[in-house]
């Protein structure tokens, strides 16, 4: 997995979580950390979360790959 695909994966996983707060317990830490839901900075980490979902998206259709060796069929 790259870097960009964790970091979004990441982005994703704290998306998920902001949500699942504010499902449970009507908290929303990210408005709460950047002070309000409206302050630039929260806008921006929405925003990226966001972006990292339709990221994610791709590695949904993302082929797995396959090993290229042969199992070891040596007898020990």
């Amino acid at each position: 997995m790259s870097t960009i695909q964790r970091i979004a994966l990441a982005l994703v996983i704290i998306g998920a979580i902001n949500w699942g707060l504010i499902g449970f317990f009507q908290f929303d830490l990210v408005a709460a950390i950047f002070g309000g839901q409206n302050a630039a900075l929260a806008r921006i980490v929405y925003g990226l979360v966001g972006l990292s979902g339709l990221y994610c998206l791709t590695l949904l259709f993302k082929p797995t790959e396959e090993l290229s060796h042969e199992p070891d069929r040596s007898t020990t």
